[in-house]
C-alpha cells in the first residue's frame, strides 16, 4: 500500500510538470536551433519566467502568401533608445549570372516608422522604440521544376547590426518543401541559424547577429498551382553590369567634370589674352638703333616682313610673299627693275646662302628656278605654274620654330591634339578590356571622354604663344613707327638704308603709301650711286617721287600673279 501510493504520487507529479509544456505546443515560445548535446545541456540564463532578451535591435517578420500570388509582409522592429535603424530593401536581386529577380512593392503602411520607395529599393527607417511596417510584394512566386517557389529577403541592407531576427511564413498549402535560407553578405552561401517547417505547416526562421549590409534570403517550395506565378526576371547582359554606375565610376566622372570645367576656363582665358594682344600695343617700339652718329633699322624680335603677317593674322597671304620679295631685294639677294611695257624684272643678284630662312629660299627658287637668272612679271603671269604651297609650308614651320606659335596656325593638329588622341585611344582600349573582365567599363569611358576634351581644347586653344602675343603688340608699335617717322629725323647718310629696310614692313602692314610719301624728297644719289641700290629703272631721278608713283604698280602686278597661283 505505501509503495503503491508513493508511485501514484510520483506519476502524478511527472504528469503535472509535463502538462503545461504539452499544452503550449511546438509553435509556442522562441524557436531554438538544434544544438549539439553538450550545448543543449548548458543551463539557460533566465529573466523571471523566460530567456533573457537579446541586447540590441531586434526584428520579427511575418510573411503570408496570399491566394492571388502576392506576398503580405509585416515587420516589427525594436530599436534601443538613442539609436535609429534604416533598412534598404532591394527590389532587384540576382537570380542567376544573367538574370535579376524583380519585385514590386505596394500598399506600404508604417507605424512608428517611415517608408519610402526610391528607385529599385524600399527604404524603411525605424527610430528608437517599437515600430512596424506593412506592405504587399508582387513577384515573389515563381514556377520552378514542376513546383513553385516563394522567395523574399526578410532582412536586407540594415545600417546597424540586428541582435536577432525571427520570421515566419504562412502559405495556402502546408506542403512546403524545400525550405532554404541564406544569410550573410550578398552572394555568400552561409546558412541561417535556423530555418524549418514546424508541425503546423508554418515556416519558422531565426538568425542571430545580422551585421550591417547582410541579407537573410528565404526560399520556400510550394506545390504546383498553389497560387498564380508572378515572378518577373530581367536579363543582365554583359554591358548592363559592366557599365553600371558605381561609387568608383561616379568619382571618375566627377573628376572628369572638374577637368572639363578647368579646361573650359583655361581656353576662355587664353582666347581672351590672344584677342587682347591684337588690340593692345606694347607702347613705342625702338626700331632705330643708334651707334655713335649712325642709325640702323632693327625689327622687334628679329621678325622678317613675311613673318609679320603670319604672326598677326595666322595665315600666309599673298602680301606676305610680296613683302618677302621686296625684302630679299633690299638685302641684295634679288634685283628689281622697271622695264618698258610697263613691266618689271626680277633677277638673281646673289645665290641663296645660309643666312636665308627656308621660306625665303622657297621664294627665290619659286620665282627663279635653277637655271633661271631673271624673269619678267609678265612672264610669271604667262607661266601660270607657280606653286606657292612650298612657300606657305615653310612659312608656317618657321613661325613655329621661332616659338611664336605652339603649332602650325593653319591646322588644329599639334602635340596636344595627338596627346588627346592617345588618351582617347587608351580610353577605348580600357573600356573594351574592363567590359570583358573586371567591369567598371565607365572608367574607360571617362578616360576616352577626357581624351576628346583634350582634342577639343587643342582645337579651340589659340596656337599663338606668349612670345607670339608679345610680338603682336610690338608689331603694333612698329606700325606706329611707320606712321610717325620722318626722313628729317634720320641722318642723311642713313636715310636711304633706313627707308629701304623699313619699306617691306610698310608693304606687309599696308602702310606703303604713307612711307613712300614720307621719303619722297630723298635723293638716292646723295651717296654717289645712281638711284636706289636695289631697284633699277629710276637712275635718272633726283628723288623718290617717281619711284613712289610706280612702285605700287609693281606690287599690284606681283600680287596679281601670286593671287592667280594661289587660286589654282
Amino acid at each position: 500500500m505505501k509503495w503503491g501510493a508513493a508511485a501514484a504520487v510520483a506519476v502524478a507529479a511527472v504528469l503535472g510538470a509535463a502538462g503545461p509544456a504539452a499544452a503550449q505546443g511546438p509553435s509556442a515560445g522562441p524557436v531554438l536551433p538544434n544544438l549539439p548535446d553538450d550545448q543543449s545541456k548548458k543551463p539557460q540564463l533566465l529573466t523571471g519566467q523566460g530567456v533573457r532578451p537579446p541586447e540590441g535591435a531586434t526584428a520579427d517578420v511575418a510573411l503570408k502568401v496570399l491566394r492571388d500570388g502576392s506576398l503580405s509582409v509585416t515587420e516589427h522592429v525594436t530599436v534601443p533608445g538613442g539609436q535609429q535603424l534604416v533598412s534598404r530593401v532591394p527590389l532587384k536581386v540576382p537570380a542567376s549570372d544573367d538574370q535579376d529577380r524583380v519585385f514590386a512593392v505596394r500598399d506600404v503602411h508604417a507605424e512608428g516608422a517611415t517608408a519610402e520607395l526610391t528607385g529599385d529599393q524600399l527604404v524603411l527607417t525605424f527610430p528608437a522604440g517599437a515600430g512596424s511596417a506593412t506592405f504587399t510584394v508582387d513577384g515573389a512566386i515563381a514556377d520552378q521544376n514542376g513546383r513553385q517557389q516563394a522567395r523574399w529577403q526578410v532582412a536586407s541592407g540594415f545600417d546597424r547590426p540586428l541582435a536577432k531576427l525571427t520570421a515566419s511564413l504562412l502559405a495556402p498549402s502546408t506542403q512546403l518543401s524545400p525550405v532554404d535560407c541564406f544569410a550573410g553578405p550578398v552572394g555568400s552561401s552561409q546558412r541561417c541559424t535556423l530555418a524549418e517547417l514546424d508541425h503546423t505547416g508554418v515556416v519558422r526562421l531565426e538568425q542571430n547577429d545580422v551585421r550591417p549590409g547582410d541579407r537573410v534570403d528565404l526560399l520556400v517550395g510550394l506545390p504546383a498551382g498553389t497560387t498564380p506565378a508572378n515572378a518577373k526576371f530581367a536579363a543582365v547582359g554583359l554591358f548592363a553590369t559592366a557599365f553600371a554606375l558605381t561609387p568608383l565610376t561616379g568619382i571618375a566622372f566627377a573628376v572628369l567634370f572638374a577637368f572639363l570645367v578647368a579646361a573650359a576656363l583655361f581656353v576662355w582665358r587664353r582666347r581672351r589674352q590672344d584677342a587682347g594682344a591684337l588690340h593692345t600695343a606694347t607702347g613705342p617700339v625702338e626700331v632705330l638703333l643708334r651707334d655713335g652718329g649712325r642709325v640702323f633699322f632693327a625689327s622687334p624680335d628679329g621678325v622678317l616682313p613675311g613673318q609679320v603677317g603670319t604672326v598677326v593674322d595666322e595665315t600666309v597671304d599673298v602680301v606676305d610673299i610680296s613683302a618677302t620679295v621686296v625684302d630679299l631685294a633690299v638685302r641684295n639677294y634679288l634685283w628689281l627693275a622697271e622695264v618698258p611695257g610697263p613691266d618689271w624684272q626680277i633677277a638673281r643678284r646673289n645665290p641663296p646662302d645660309e643666312h636665308l630662312h627656308d621660306f625665303e629660299r622657297a621664294v627665290c627658287e619659286t620665282l627663279l628656278p635653277p637655271g633661271t637668272d631673271s624673269v619678267l612679271v609678265s612672264q610669271l603671269r604667262a607661266r601660270g605654274g607657280l606653286d606657292l604651297r612650298r612657300i606657305s609650308d615653310a612659312m608656317y614651320a618657321d613661325v613655329v620654330s621661332k616659338r611664336w606659335f605652339s603649332r602650325r596656325p593653319d591646322t588644329a593638329r599639334g602635340r596636344l591634339t595627338w596627346l588627346g588622341a592617345g588618351i582617347f585611344t587608351l580610353g577605348l582600349v580600357a573600356t573594351a578590356v574592363l567590359t570583358f573582365t573586371a567591369g567598371y567599363a565607365l572608367l574607360g569611358v571617362a578616360v576616352a571622354l577626357a581624351g576628346l576634351a583634350v582634342v577639343a581644347v587643342a582645337a579651340l586653344l589659340p596656337s599663338r604663344t606668349a612670345r607670339g602675343r608679345a610680338l603682336v603688340g610690338q608689331v603694333r608699335g612698329l606700325l606706329g613707327y611707320l606712321h610717325t617717322a620722318k626722313a628729317e629725323d634720320i641722318p642723311p647718310a642713313d636715310r636711304e638704308l633706313v627707308f629701304s629696310r623699313s619699306l617691306p614692313y610698310a608693304v606687309v602692314l599696308g602702310d606703303t603709301e604713307r612711307w613712300l610719301g614720307a621719303f619722297a624728297a630723298l635723293n638716292p644719289s646723295a651717296d654717289g650711286s645712281a638711284g636706289l641700290y636695289w631697284y633699277g629703272g629710276m637712275e635718272a631721278e633726283s628723288d623718290l617721287r617717281r619711284f613712289g608713283a610706280h612702285f605700287p604698280s609693281f606690287l599690284t602686278a606681283l600680287d596679281g600673279v601670286l593671287t592667280a597661283a594661289a587660286a589654282r
